[in-house]
């Protein structure tokens, strides 16, 4: 581009001479006068051109003018639309890194040397009631005031982690907090919701110790009875009375054991193929006999099957199902009482099975927990019934399993009513017959 501008103005003192040859010395000053002129007025129209670009960073899609100007403006806006391009993918990275964060399920706060906030992202309003926008450049205690927060934050041992309790809008998270140093003095802190994991840990420590509980209680009356029998001088009939009640505490736990393996099977088991029917009428006539030898004359039992649909799953898990609703009723139904077992269809082309006892009724504040693994509402009434609390989580999972709905209705000295919906999607072509 100099050597450009050399010719241009070695041009002009050319022209110069020979305009000076033909007319005049003078003229010719005058000449090479106005031909610089114009040469200075252009370039400082392109320089001015140049620097209106610049400040309105707009250099892309104006006329390049000649010479070394076009050079100019042509180099300049192929830089221009590179570092536009650099800039595009730059953000496009930046958005796509923000974007990634925040769909993450724990919360990030970045933190400056003073632990002041920076940033943070949008989970941490669930999390750390910390707002993005409204909470920017203030210090972390000041907004998060757990005392075990600000003695993790002054004692900056930041290998570790730190559980807090009682967190969230409605403080009924629990989090795992823990920071990691970076850069220059600045903090990452990071959160993670370990609400149910704690939850699963919790239910499990409680499921040792009714398990532990529930086979103490039976080994204990057993070991008592043995220790009677070899250490004390017993009669023919005695013997026979210990050995009846040994057999009973075994059988017991025998069926807790039972229970046990059912509800680890129904756990790991996904839902059923709709591909076997299960004729439910002969099912509940089944059901219904053993009820009554259960009863022993002492309630009144009555079936109803009012519907000819059949049910594609599994009879036996069906059978347990069904038989421990009407085991439960029996249970829990003082002599004299009645039970009707149900087998109708539902408004929406379904069909359910209930059962509806003159019971002793389930108070409202343990109906949402009755299915919960060795919840009883009354443990001594339980214990002298035979249950082992298991019963309604089998059923619960029965249920499940056939894509089905559990439902718990009770009043208090009035009765109950358990009931099984299955979805019309469950029904077999193959119909059955009705019972009364």
């Amino acid at each position: 581009m100099g050597l450009r501008a050399i010719y241009l103005l070695g041009a002009i003192f050319l022209l110069s001479a020979v305009w000076a040859r033909f007319f005049s010395v003078e003229s010719g000053i005058y000449f090479s006068i106005f031909l610089l002129s114009i040469y200075v007025v252009y370039q400082s129209w392109n320089q001015y051109r140049l620097l209106k670009a610049l400040k309105e960073n707009d250099l892309i899609g104006h006329r390049r003018g000649l010479g070394m100007w076009r050079d100019i403006f042509s180099n300049l806006e192929r830089k221009s639309k590179g570092w536009r391009q650099e800039i595009l993918r730059s953000e496009l990275e930046y958005n796509r890194f923000i974007q990634a964060v925040q769909a993450s399920p724990n919360g990030l706060v970045m933190l400056d040397e003073e632990d002041q906030i920076e940033w943070c992202n949008n989970i941490c309003k669930e999390h750390l009631r910390i707002d993005p926008l409204r909470d920017s450049r203030q210090p972390i205690t000041f907004l998060l005031r757990h005392p075990d927060f600000v003695k993790y934050m002054l004692k900056a041992n930041f290998s570790e982690s730190v559980n807090l309790d009682f967190m969230g809008v409605n403080g009924n998270l629990m989090l795992l907090l823990q920071v990691f140093p970076y850069g220059e003095n600045r903090k990452l802190l990071l959160s993670q919701d370990v609400t149910i994991l704690k939850k699963n840990e919790s239910i499990r420590q409680d499921f040792v110790a009714n398990v532990s509980h529930e086979l103490r209680t039976p080994l204990t009356v057993l070991n008592g009875f043995l220790e009677t029998i070899r250490d004390l001088p017993l009669n023919e009939l005695e013997r026979k009375k210990y050995i009846n009640m040994m057999s009973a505490q075994s059988s017991r736990m025998l069926t807790l054991v039972e229970e046990l393996l059912i509800l680890t099977r129904l756990d790991h088991s996904p839902i059923l193929p709709k591909t076997s029917a299960v004729k439910i009428a002969e099912l509940i006539h089944r059901i219904v006999e053993d009820g009554r030898g259960l009863s022993n004359g002492n309630h009144i039992i009555r079936a109803s099957v009012m519907s000819k649909k059949n049910i594609l799953g599994a009879e036996n898990e069906l059978l347990s199902a069904f038989g421990n609703l009407l085991t439960n009723a029996i249970r829990y139904t003082p002599e004299g009482g009645t039970i009707h077992v149900y087998w109708e269809d539902t408004q929406d082309g379904g069909v359910v099975y209930s059962v509806r006892d003159t019971g002793i009724g389930i108070a409202p504040e343990h109906i949402s927990r009755v299915t919960e693994r060795f919840y009883r509402v009354d443990r001594s009434r339980s214990r002298d019934t035979g249950g082992t609390g298991l019963g309604l989580a089998i059923v619960k999972h029965v249920a499940m399993r056939h894509s089905a709905l559990l439902n718990i209705e009770s009043t208090l000295a009035v009765g109950s009513i358990f009931s099984i919906t299955f979805d019309k999607d469950r029904i077999s072509k193959e119909e059955g017959k009705e019972l009364a």
